[in-house]
């Protein structure tokens, strides 16, 4: 019997990093602005003698090992050129970076930023200190946990068809 749950888990980890996170739309405003500096890149630098960047293909190589800590051998030529890159650069690693961090901090602080996480960390809390309870606060708990019971039946009452 082949065990999909580390499968299952990938996927929903995926889904929850596209969902509740900004790496898409960061990675999207990257790709665009790669293309677009890279373009200017281009734009600049053709027709200028002994420039190494001929083609966009090698604007977008340039644009790509610009921003990566891979380092470029080969530099635009022109005045406007540089000044281009040097923006991508910084506004090209500044996003790259940003949007890892981003989603890291964001994925791990969700969980603490719901409501019912800190609900259901109260309730565990005192299950776990039941002895050390008195009979008032035990009643409270009761209460509250027969009022949880009773919106959980209503809840359960509007989802069956019927």
């Amino acid at each position: 019997m082949k065990n999909t749950a580390p499968h299952a888990r990938f996927k929903r980890f995926i889904a929850d990093i596209a969902a509740h996170t900004p790496f898409m739309r960061l990675v999207v405003v990257l790709v665009v602005l790669w293309l677009a500096f890279s373009a200017g890149i281009y734009l600049a630098e053709r027709g200028v003698e002994s420039s190494s960047i001929s083609s966009y293909g090698k604007a977008l190589y340039w644009g790509v090992a610009a921003f990566s800590t891979a380092g470029i051998a080969d530099t635009p030529v022109s005045g406007l050129a540089q000044f281009i890159g040097a923006l991508w650069i910084v506004i090209g690693s500044m996003l790259f970076f940003g949007a890892i961090v981003a989603t890291i901090t964001t994925y791990f602080m969700r969980p603490m930023q719901r409501p019912h996480k800190k609900i259901i960390d109260t309730i565990e809390f005192n299950l776990e200190q039941l002895d050390d309870l008195t009979l008032d606060e035990l009643d409270l708990l009761r209460e509250t946990v027969d009022t949880l019971i009773v919106h959980v039946e209503r809840l359960k009452e509007r989802r069956s068809p019927g």
